[in-house]
């Protein structure tokens, strides 16, 4: 089952359960999708999304959530900070398993491995191989300085990578 169909199966069922923060928190995710889609039409002929473009979306939405359960928290609004963080728990869910330090090095390797990285011009390369296959899976803010300093020693795994 694709993972639209996932977030509509789950609509459903908040539906019928008349779970009303679900029900909101997966209406968001589909208005999220429908904006983004509205957007496409305007630029390119192909006007459905992948599957990697849909995690992207939810990828950006927990991060969003985040900012605001801390800018919440800080404020002393912890009411909204929890009402925040229940909605990274329901968005979490349709998102990959996250990987592990050892997983995005390797993943890394690989990256370098298949497209023939070998210095600092190659990382854009690089990206767009992890990004293809590893949206939702890590965070890429985090990978690209890894990456980096990978590219800056002339390919040579980092110490501690």
């Amino acid at each position: 089952m694709s993972l639209r169909a996932d977030i509509n199966s789950a609509l459903k069922q908040a539906m019928r359960d008349k779970a009303a923060a679900r029900l909101s928190t997966l209406r968001l995710i589909n208005a999220a999708i429908k904006d983004r889609e509205i957007a496409l039409r305007g630029e390119a002929e192909e006007t459905t999304l992948q599957e990697a473009d849909v995690l992207a979306i939810l990828g950006k939405m927990v991060k969003q959530r985040q900012e605001s359960a801390r800018t919440y928290e800080e404020g002393g609004r912890l009411d909204l900070a929890e009402r925040e963080l229940g909605e990274i728990t329901v968005i979490e869910e349709f998102l990959p398993r996250k990987l592990d330090d050892g997983e995005v090095s390797a993943a890394i390797d690989k990256a370098m491995e298949e497209v023939g990285a070998s210095s600092i011009r190659d990382m854009g390369k690089v990206m767009g191989a992890l990004k293809s296959r590893y949206t939702g899976q890590m965070d890429f803010g985090d990978v690209g300085p890894r990456v980096k300093d990978r590219l800056a020693q002339g390919g040579e795994r980092a110490p501690g990578a």
